[in-house]
């Protein structure tokens, strides 16, 4: 990932921390702690932590359920002028969901080594054999994005949980 001037990401913290503030309401009740939340024109229009567990669905990513309540509130599926803000790297789904949204811009929290999208293994939303690319920023508050999933790996790991 390349390096980023951080001064220019102090306007992306106010909004990465809503993102934090779902990942601790996902932690809360035993769900992987990532959050997401969608901003159009300064205003949250979309907000999610995982809800895997609770749903019993593969895709209840933060990402794809804040994607579809952005959706529902701008009565379209083109998420134009919005910008997501996501704790974790989007995995290949939800950069995939990204694509297919038209969401013109990405901010990340921290990388995800096993299944980033959008930096890490892939680069899913800037493929230019795709019919819609995102600028992708990762970094904003990326420890405390990767400290909480720390956290809640060592109390699974404690519990004897995978």
């Amino acid at each position: 990932m390349p390096e980023i001037d951080h001064d220019l990401l102090q306007p992306h913290s106010i909004w990465m921390h809503a993102a934090l503030d779902m990942a601790r309401q996902a932690f809360e009740e035993g769900e992987v702690p990532i959050g997401a939340v969608i901003v159009h024109n300064d205003r949250i229009i979309g907000a999610a932590g995982n809800q895997r567990e609770q749903l019993k669905d593969p895709t209840a990513h933060a990402e794809i359920i804040a994607i579809t309540q952005a959706a529902e509130s701008l009565g379209s599926w083109r998420l134009l002028d919005c910008t997501l803000y996501a704790t974790l790297e989007p995995c290949p789904m939800c950069a995939g969901a990204i694509v297919q949204a038209r969401i013109p811009t990405v901010i990340y929290g921290t990388i995800d080594e096993k299944a980033g999208a959008c930096h890490t293994l892939y680069q899913i939303t800037s493929d230019p054999r795709l019919n819609h690319r995102a600028t992708v920023i990762g970094g904003v508050l990326r420890d405390e994005c990767r400290d909480i999933l720390r956290e809640f790996f060592a109390i699974q790991r404690s519990l004897g949980k995978k």
